[in-house]
């Protein structure tokens, strides 16, 4: 992979073409696989294998499931207020999600750090 995003012909190379947050992804897995002794690798993939790549999957798309991921784009093309009023329970379950995930994301994890690095 070529670590630069233009190519010998000084062309955009869309594949090196991404902000660096999303190659992040890529990065962190390159140098768990090269750390990692095999024997575990294998068995997160036979794991991983039994639950439908639903591990894979999770973190390829940075926390999502493929039902948030449906749900974002009917909000993207419905809208929240149709999006409740066609299914509440849906509704309900995808803003719960993201309430959790960004609590943990944005606010926990944040101030966990901040108490290891001030040694308070």
């Amino acid at each position: 992979m070529n670590d630069t995003a233009r190519t010998k012909d000084n062309e955009l190379n869309p594949e090196n073409d991404r902000p660096f947050w999303q190659r992040w992804g890529e990065v962190f897995a390159r140098l768990f696989l090269k750390y990692c002794p095999q024997i575990i690798i294998n068995q997160f993939i036979k794991f991983d294998k039994k639950v439908d790549g639903a591990i894979s999957f999770f973190f390829r798309h940075y926390g999502k499931t493929p039902f948030m991921i449906s749900m974002s784009k009917k909000v993207q093309y419905l809208g929240i207020e149709k999006l409740f009023l066609k299914g509440p329970k849906a509704f309900v379950y995808f803003f719960l999600f993201y309430l959790v995930r960004d609590t943990i994301l944005y606010i926990i994890i944040p101030i966990y750090f901040a108490k290891l690095t001030t040694g308070n």
